[in-house]
């Protein structure tokens, strides 16, 4: 998220650590780098000037004057002013669906927001995590593909959809959805509303007579991460015309200055529910205000990164292939092909990259992340590529079937051989895995000094 602010931010925090002796003078120098920062990602200009104010009235106060470490000290309130801004401690961050059966939620937002998406997306979440039984409805009756993206999205979030076609009124939609929600006793119903390029009458109008009729429990604003300064205008129309009770943050992994997220939640004053992390169906987080602040600092978000791999992992995959390596049973290419679809499940190296700390994440970034990634796509086609039999028994890949298999996956007959030297190593490494050989490989392990330290076999990613 906000990969500029972020770059900014990270870089100040460092200077602030390093400072043994807090003065005004240094905090004024500090908070005029952190002030152009924020402009620069678009934060509107009255959030800035209450950020800055708070920031400065606590950095003079004892709780940095009188610390040990008061670089220390200035980057904590920093930290908890910023988690502050984004809403840290808000009433009504969760979602609210305690209601009578379905809790009715409403989606407003300008068109290509990804609010069709996002939809669907917290449909899933719903569906998921909250196991509820989600009903998701169109009533966007202008953009002719959006009722059909609907229906899509949400069969692939593995929730229900209502029909509904362009000659009907979106309030005559929205009533017939929630009448079959009530007689199919669905939990929640998801009513996505049509966008406009710009704020205008008509749209505000439609979405209240929306509201009106639906009485939604929650009635949440989508805006996207890189709209930038307008994204205050803009949420300051929506929450006068609707009572509001929470933002989705769209498109926080694109290049955005970040600014819309403060400036939205400033000015409506309802806390920021979700971030949506991906273009994936499951690319919808819950936003945790004080995680957040931590990205953006550059202090990356390790509790999200193991929710993450947590919920991405497939442990009875794991567990099968724990087993077979105990039996002593061969690693085969089917294996290795498993180990790179988990990293994909995971949403591939650079999203498990992002939530590293900056200074984690910088070393990482000497290597060139979209060029791993192909590499890892690349391996991919060529196992797609052998047979059956082949993936079983590798040993029988010989010349003329490499030639064979770098034809069919559009690659030299050296990359055949790489991803064969590499499996041959991963193969080693699980063949000492099994007796009493795990143990001597941890204890060597854990004397390197990182990754590709002395004996690390090179794996696949």
């Amino acid at each position: 998220m906000a990969s500029a602010l972020t770059e900014k931010l990270s870089r100040l925090v460092k200077e602030m650590r390093g400072q043994a002796r807090i003065t005004e003078a240094n905090v004024t120098d500090m908070l005029r780098e952190v002030r152009m920062a924020l402009l620069e990602a678009d934060v509107a200009l009255p959030v800035v000037r209450d950020f800055i104010a708070r920031v400065k009235e606590k950095a003079l106060g004892q709780e940095v004057l009188g610390s040990l470490s008061p670089g220390q000290a200035l980057v904590g309130i920093v930290n908890r002013e910023l988690a502050t801004t984004m809403g840290q401690g808000l009433p009504g961050a969760e979602l609210n669906l305690a209601a009578q059966p379905p809790a009715v939620v409403l989606m407003a937002g300008l068109q290509g927001t990804g609010k069709t998406t996002t939809t669907a997306k917290l449909a899933k979440l719903l569906t998921e995590r909250r196991k509820k039984k989600v009903l998701t409805v169109s009533a966007d009756v202008y953009r002719p593909a959006a009722i059909e993206q609907l229906k899509t999205v949400t069969k692939q979030a593995g929730a229900e959809w209502f029909p509904s076609t362009g000659e009907q009124k979106p309030v005559d939609i929205a009533r017939a959805a929630l009448d079959h929600a009530k007689r199919h006793y669905f939990d929640v119903l998801l009513v996505d509303t049509a966008g406009r390029l710009a704020v205008d009458e008509a749209l505000m109008q439609e979405i209240r007579e929306l509201h009106a009729a639906l009485n939604p429990v929650e009635t949440l604003f989508v805006v996207d991460a890189m709209q930038g300064q307008d994204a205050m205008n803009v949420a300051k129309a929506f929450g006068e015309a609707l009572p509001l009770t929470g933002i989705v943050l769209t498109k926080t992994d694109g290049d955005s200055r970040g600014g819309a997220a403060l400036s939205a939640r400033h000015v409506t004053g309802v806390p920021i529910k979700f971030a949506g992390t991906s273009e994936k169906i499951d690319g919808l987080e819950v936003f945790d205000a004080e995680r957040h602040a931590g990205r953006v600092l550059g202090m990356g978000d390790i509790v999200a990164l193991v929710e993450q791999v947590t919920a991405n992992v497939d442990m009875a995959a794991a567990q099968k292939l724990a087993a077979k390596v105990k039996s002593g049973e061969s690693f085969d290419l089917n294996d290795f092909l498993a180990q790179i679809q988990q990293m994909n499940q995971m949403g591939g190296l650079s999203s498990l990259m992002d939530k590293l700390p900056t200074q984690m994440s910088a070393k990482a970034g000497q290597v060139d992340m979209d060029r791993a990634e192909r590499e890892i796509r690349r391996k991919q086609g060529i196992i797609h590529s052998m047979t059956a039999q082949e993936r079983r028994k590798p040993e029988l890949i010989k010349a003329t079937r490499k030639r064979r298999i770098a034809s069919g996956a559009g690659v030299q007959v050296q990359e055949v051989n790489r991803l064969l030297n590499e499996f041959g190593q991963m193969q080693d490494m699980m063949k000492k895995m099994k007796g009493g050989g795990l143990m001597k490989m941890m204890k060597r392990m854990g004397g390197m000094k990182g990754l590709g330290g002395g004996g690390m076999p090179k794996l696949p990613f």
